[in-house]
C-alpha cells in the first residue's frame, strides 16, 4: 500500500536512530486523537508520521483514545475517528485502545505520587491558581495547601474519588517548583473532579486525569516506545519524563517532537471547527467545505491523495504552512489516469442543428480520458438538438474568443463543425435562448482529414439523453486567509457567503446516469467531481473537488 519514503530524513530522524541504539523491545508509536470532534488534515499529517514510522521499523501502531475529560466526548466521535482511519487505511487493525480503561492504574499512580511527597490537595479556586502561577516574567508562589500531610493528602484523594466534593472544588496537584521558567512545571494539575457521566465508564468516576498526567502513564502501560507530538507540547516533556521518573517506570516511552502543519486558507483548530458547525454557517462536520476527512471524502478527494500530501511533506521540526494548492495537486494527479472525463453544461444554451435530419440519430465514439487510452471509449448520442454551455458563445466576439459565434465554426468534441446563422431571443428580455445551426457531415471526427481547420472545440450533451444534475462549485470559505490572527471579528464576518455556488439545471452526458455516491469524474474543462451523499437518481448531485490545472485548451480535443 505505501512505498519506501523519505519521511524519517533529517535532525528527528538522527536523534530516534540515536534512541533506538538503546531500545530492547519492538517498536511502538500511537495516535491519541480526544473524541470530541471529528479527524481534520492536520490529523492525517499526525497519524502519517506515527504509523510511517511504526512500519519503517516493523513495529505496532496503537490508536488510544484521550476519553478522560466526560464534558466533551461522546462515541460518535469515537466511531467517526475509527471510520476515518480505516478509510485512510492507516488501520490500527486490534490495537484500538481508550485512556478510560487504565483509571484504576492512572488512580494508582497518583495515590504513588502523594505517597512519595510529590503530589497534594489544593483547594485554591481555578482563578487563585491562575493568579499563584506567576507569569511568563515573574515566578508562581506556593499554595496555603502545598505542606498538608501525606495522610490528609490521601483522606481528601479518596474523598475526592468518592465523591463528597462538588465540581472544581479541589484538585490534586504535583509539587515540583513554583519558580521554574517554565509554567508548565509550576504544580501542575494532576485530577480534577467532573460530575458527569462519561460515554464509556457511566458513573463509575467523577476525578478524571489531566491530559499531561495520564498520557506517559496509558504510553508506559501499553509500551509505547515513542510518543510523538507537535511541536507545541515540547514544553510539556519536562512533566511527561517528571512523571515516568518518580512513577520509577523501566524502559520509560520517549516524547518527541515533530512541527505542526497548517495549510493556507484553512481553519483546523477543534474549536473553530465546532464553532462553524454549531453556528450553522456549514452543513455539518462533512461539509465539503471543511478540512475534516469527513469533509475531504465528501468533496471527493481519495484517501491516496491525501496520504501522498502528507509524505510529501515529511517530518518538519517548526511550525510551518503548506499551500492548499499542494493537497489539490496531490488529487488531480492521483485521479488524472484514472477517473474518465465526461461532457457536463453547468449553463445549458440550447443548439438546434437546422440541417440535421429530424428522424436521425447516431452513437458517437470518444474516448474516455485523452490522457490514459487504457479506460477505453464510450458511445455517445448525436441529434438535432444539444446543449452548449453559454460563456461557449458570444454575440460580439472580443478579440481572441475562439468558441462559437454568428458566422463562425468551432467542432463539437467527437462530433462535427457546427456553425451559428441564427440567435434566437427572449422577446420581452432580450436574453439567447436558442441557437440556430448546421453541421458539415464531412467533419465527422475519427473519419479522415478534412482540409478546412477551425480554432476551437467545444464540449455537447445531447438534448434528449442528458441527465439532469445539480452541481456544487466550492471557494475558499473564509474571506481572510489570516483570520486566526484576527479574533476580534465574528463569524459572519470572516465567512465568505459566495463560498459554495450552486448550479441546479445542469445538463450531464447518460454515462453517470448510474453513477453511485463517492463516484468521481473529470468534467471537460470544470474540473473533478464526485457524487454526493444527498445524490439520487431522479437529481444527481455533483461537488467539485477541484479545478483543472491546465486551461480548458489543453483539456479539450
Amino acid at each position: 500500500m505505501f512505498e519506501e519514503n523519505e519521511l524519517l530524513s533529517g535532525s528527528l530522524n538522527k536523534l530516534l536512530e540515536e534512541d533506538m541504539n538503546h531500545v530492547t523491545k519492538p517498536i511502538c508509536t500511537r495516535f491519541p486523537p480526544e473524541p470530541n470532534g471529528y479527524l481534520h488534515i492536520g490529523s492525517a499529517y499526525a497519524i502519517h508520521i506515527n504509523y510511517m514510522l511504526a512500519k519503517k521499523y516493523n513495529g505496532y501502531f496503537n490508536l488510544r483514545f484521550d476519553d478522560t475529560n466526560p464534558l466533551k466526548e461522546d462515541i460518535e466521535f469515537v466511531n467517526a475517528i475509527i471510520e476515518d482511519i480505516n478509510w485512510l487505511e492507516y488501520s490500527p487493525g486490534e490495537r484500538i485502545f481508550y485512556g478510560s480503561d487504565y483509571s484504576d492504574e492512572i488512580f494508582q499512580a497518583a495515590v504513588t505520587l502523594i505517597k512519595n511527597g510529590k503530589a497534594y490537595v489544593c483547594e485554591l479556586t481555578p482563578e487563585e491558581i491562575t493568579e499563584y502561577r506567576g507569569t511568563l516574567t515573574e515566578p508562581g508562589k506556593n499554595s496555603p495547601y502545598r505542606t498538608r500531610t501525606l495522610d490528609e493528602n490521601l483522606e481528601l484523594f479518596e474523598k475526592m474519588k468518592n465523591g463528597e466534593f462538588p465540581t472544581s472544588s479541589m484538585v490534586l496537584r504535583a509539587k515540583m517548583d513554583m519558580k521554574s521558567p517554565n509554567i508548565n512545571l509550576r504544580d501542575p494539575i494532576l485530577y480534577r473532579i467532573i460530575h458527569a457521566h462519561h460515554y464509556r465508564t457511566g458513573e463509575k468516576w467523577c476525578i478524571y486525569p489531566m491530559y499531561d498526567f495520564a498520557h506517559p502513564i496509558q504510553d508506559a502501560i501499553e509500551g509505547i516506545t515513542y510518543s510523538l507530538c507537535s511541536i507545541e507540547f515540547k514544553d510539556h516533556r519536562p512533566l511527561y519524563e517528571w512523571v515516568l521518573t518518580n512513577l520509577n517506570i523501566k524502559n520509560a516511552p520517549k516524547q518527541r517532537e515533530f512541527g505542526r502543519v497548517n495549510l493556507t486558507g484553512v481553519v483546523t483548530s477543534k474549536r473553530y471547527l465546532r464553532e462553524l458547525v454549531a453556528g450553522g454557517f456549514v452543513d455539518g462536520w462533512d461539509d465539503p467545505r471543511l478540512p475534516t476527512i469527513r469533509g475531504l471524502r465528501r468533496r471527493g478527494f481519495t484517501s491516496e491523495s491525501i496520504r501522498k500530501f502528507v509524505d510529501q511533506i515529511g517530518i518538519v521540526r517548526h511550525q510551518s504552512t503548506v499551500d492548499y494548492a499542494m493537497l489539490e495537486s496531490s488529487l488531480r494527479n492521483n485521479l488524472k489516469l484514472r477517473v474518465n472525463n465526461v461532457m457536463a453544461i453547468l449553463n445549458p444554451l440550447k443548439v438546434v442543428i437546422t440541417n440535421y435530419p429530424d428522424d436521425q440519430s447516431e452513437f458517437l465514439s470518444i474516448e474516455n480520458n485523452v490522457e490514459n487510452p487504457e479506460l477505453g471509449q464510450r458511445e455517445v448520442s448525436f441529434l438535432k438538438a444539444l446543449y452548449i454551455e453559454k460563456e461557449d458563445f458570444m454575440e460580439a466576439p472580443v478579440k481572441g474568443f475562439k468558441r462559437l459565434s454568428p458566422g463562425a465554426e468551432v467542432r463539437l468534441k467527437g462530433a462535427y463543425f457546427i456553425k451559428c446563422n441564427e440567435v434566437i431571443k427572449d422577446e420581452q428580455t432580450g436574453d439567447i435562448t436558442e441557437l440556430r445551426c448546421t453541421y458539415d457531415e464531412e467533419t465527422k471526427s475519427g473519419t479522415g482529414f478534412t482540409s478546412r481547420k477551425v480554432k476551437g472545440t467545444i464540449h455537447w450533451v445531447s438534448a434528449l439523453h442528458g441527465v439532469k444534475a445539480e452541481i456544487h462549485l466550492f471557494d475558499k470559505l473564509f474571506l481572510d486567509e489570516n483570520l486566526l490572527k484576527d479574533n476580534e471579528k465574528e463569524w459572519i464576518e470572516k465567512v465568505n457567503p459566495h463560498s459554495r455556488l450552486i448550479h441546479k439545471d445542469c445538463i450531464v452526458e447518460p454515462s453517470v446516469k448510474n453513477a453511485k455516491v463517492e463516484d468521481k469524474f473529470q468534467f471537460i474543462r470544470h474540473g473533478y467531481f464526485c457524487v454526493d451523499k444527498n445524490s439520487k437518481e431522479e437529481n444527481l448531485v455533483f461537488n467539485r473537488i477541484v479545478s483543472l490545472k491546465d486551461s480548458w485548451r489543453n483539456e479539450v480535443k
